[in-house]
């Protein structure tokens, strides 16, 4: 199954907040209140540069920044883990992309999460296409692994409460964000990853995402070398103050941090 497993992948976190990032508007806490740039967090997005090719994980709302931030100048593809808009409404951007490359993007997501695309972004898709509208190639995703050029991607089935969302492994990583629940054969999937990076909202226990326990639980099970938290609100606390209470293995990833695998 891990035909890909000395891949050389080096992963770049476009953001690591939740859906209202990090400072929350008109919030006066202090981790919004933080001077330390480790606390202000964009939407969660995760940058794949593998093999020369920029492959990004969800297009949020701060896409355009994200992208210009790291100077991202080629994309070759986006896997989408679902359909919110968090993690979808910056799609529209990828009309640079189209220019300087001269063809459409390849977007991969499983057929719900392709229907909330085709409706949301209804003028990509309708007969009479506006001049300078973004252009997607749609890409099913099912549960099994996949390929672009020759990589292979491992959908990983997660659940955000009763929403079915993706994570990806791709080599000896692996990516589950917005997800409170893995089932174990799916679990089995993770087995070996070197590097695991899963959400973990807030301390307390939360609908539909891993709180901090819940996911040092996931990771004391799969057991990688190195595990990096991501999806975090403002509630878990300071950056620097979560770190200092975690396991020496696991870290609080932060806006543009690099990861080499």
């Amino acid at each position: 199954m891990l035909q890909n497993k000395k891949l050389k992948i080096e992963a770049i976190f476009l953001g690591t907040g939740t859906s209202q990032g990090v400072p929350v508007i008109a919030c006066n806490c202090d981790v919004c209140m933080s001077n330390n740039l480790k606390d202000k967090r964009l939407r969660s997005s995760l940058l794949l540069k593998i093999n020369g090719h920029n492959f990004v994980i969800d297009a949020g709302p701060d896409f355009r920044q994200q992208m210009l931030r790291e100077q991202v100048n080629s994309l070759r593809a986006i896997l989408l883990t679902h359909e919110h808009v968090d993690h979808t409404f910056g799609l529209d951007d990828i009309r640079s992309f189209n220019w300087i490359q001269k063809h459409p993007t390849d977007i991969f997501a499983e057929k719900r999460v392709q229907e909330a695309i085709k409706n949301t972004f209804h003028y990509v898709f309708a007969d009479s296409k506006y001049p300078g509208i973004p252009k997607m190639n749609l890409h099913l995703i099912e549960n099994h692994p996949f390929f672009i050029d020759d990589i292979e991607f491992i959908p990983i089935r997660c659940y955000h409460h009763k929403l079915p969302v993706y994570g990806f492994r791709v080599g000896d990583l692996t990516y589950i964000t917005d997800t409170n629940y893995i089932e174990q054969n799916e679990l089995k999937k993770i087995k070996g990853t070197r590097i695991l990076i899963i959400n973990a909202l807030r301390k307390e226990k939360h609908i539909s995402h891993f709180s901090l326990s819940e996911a040092l639980e996931v990771i004391n099970k799969i057991k990688p070398e190195k595990a990096f938290l991501t999806h975090l609100s403002h509630s878990l606390g300071k950056h620097n103050d979560i770190q200092n209470d975690l396991p020496e293995n696991v870290f609080v990833a932060f806006d543009g941090l690099c990861v080499n695998c």
